[in-house]
């Protein structure tokens, strides 16, 4: 059931020229979506201008946001409001997150604990393997691998996954989650919504077109601690989530290929700009300081420990100060943002600390070592 405000957000989120950005200046001007909606057209143009305004009003006069939401509802979806405590943490922290996620399959706490696997659509065999075996790797050790659903490489990891038994994978889609593509992908996007999810920022019926790709690729690494990309040609999309990985703090993370492919440029381009080499899922996971994160007994040790790790320790420390941006961790630390994140998240499933709003964390005096 969607609340009556959540209606006018799934409404003005489908209005014309009005993306993120926007949609959160509205909320700013007017406190609500509600109130954003049923504004006059003078107000709405002091905060949108003359012309984003009028496409408003006219799209207004149109549409009904009851009718919206029943649309959402008969299709099956859920629909998940930043302002949801179970909306994706990692990407509520990057700048103008997608104000709403339509989604199949629910988002769980471990999700935390993504990895990204993005490259080709044209790979080659070697690259489809190495796609499968990092991706069945990362989730064999309880690390969710997000991916975009498209062919070759995002696709071979979301399969890898799947393949382990309890692995779990995001699929990321460029279109409204009615318009699948590539459409042979439709089977493989049901087994993902079966025991992970599918999500976009797109409304129902919105098509896949190309510039809805790279906003796509803002979500994907939003989502995940760090991005993976296996064979890219130097045009590739891949690249553009790599550099919102860089953008948003998270980790770069590249796999090496023969140096006459043409695949092989994105990445190595990556490894030369200061990407992490890797191999294989345990070199990602060395590099997150997830390693420990392995298996059911060795988390069941690392509760027992008595000492935090060195890098648990020093954060732990600096947050002996009451509650801390997250900025100000990674600054103090000398720590890169990307492992910050993950142990951040380790901690916090593991009860030591808290986020007490967006990016700002304490301490939980209830459990300490």
């Amino acid at each position: 059931m969607l609340t009556e405000e959540a209606l006018y957000w799934i409404a003005l989120h489908q209005a014309p020229g009005i993306g993120p950005k926007r949609f959160y200046r509205l909320l700013t001007a007017f406190g609500t979506a509600q109130g954003a909606w049923k504004s006059e057209s003078g107000a709405l143009a002091a905060v949108l201008g003359q012309k984003v305004a009028a496409d408003l009003l006219a799209f207004r006069r149109t549409t009904s946001p009851a009718a919206e939401g029943e649309k959402v509802l008969q299709a099956g979806w859920g629909v998940l409001l930043v302002t949801d405590p179970t909306y994706p943490p990692l990407l509520k922290q990057i700048i103008d997150p997608p104000p709403i996620l339509y989604y199949q399959g629910p988002f769980r706490p471990e999700d935390q604990l993504a990895v990204a696997v993005v490259g080709s659509r044209r790979a080659t065999p070697r690259g489809l393997a190495a796609a499968r075996e990092i991706g069945a790797g990362l989730a064999a050790q309880g690390v969710t691998v997000v991916s975009g659903l498209a062919r070759g490489i995002d696709s071979a990891a979301h399969r890898g996954a799947l393949a382990v038994t309890g692995g779990r994978t995001i699929a990321v889609l460029g279109s409204g989650l009615d318009r699948v593509y590539p459409p042979e992908n439709r089977r493989l996007m049901a087994e993902i919504a079966e025991s992970g999810v599918v999500c976009s920022e797109f409304p129902l019926g919105t098509p896949p077109y190309a510039g809805n790709f790279p906003a796509r690729n803002r979500v994907i690494s939003g989502l995940s601690l760090g991005v993976t990309v296996v064979e890219a040609k130097t045009d590739s999309g891949s690249l553009i989530t790599a550099d919102f990985a860089l953008e948003q703090g998270r980790d770069v993370f590249a796999v090496p290929g023969p140096v006459e492919r043409e695949g092989s440029r994105g990445p190595h381009g990556l490894i030369k700009q200061g990407a992490l080499l890797v191999e294989e899922a345990k070199d990602i996971l060395e590099a997150l300081n997830l390693s420990y994160f392995a298996t059911d007994e060795l988390l069941a040790a690392k509760e027992k420990e008595t000492e935090f790790s060195p890098v648990e320790q020093k954060i732990w420390d600096l947050l002996a100060a009451g509650e801390t941006h997250l900025d100000h961790l990674i600054r103090a630390s000398g720590i890169p943002a990307a492992t910050v994140n993950s142990v951040l998240v380790l901690m916090e499933m593991e009860g030591f600390v808290t986020q007490v709003a967006a990016k700002t964390y304490c301490r939980n005096h209830h459990k300490h070592r």
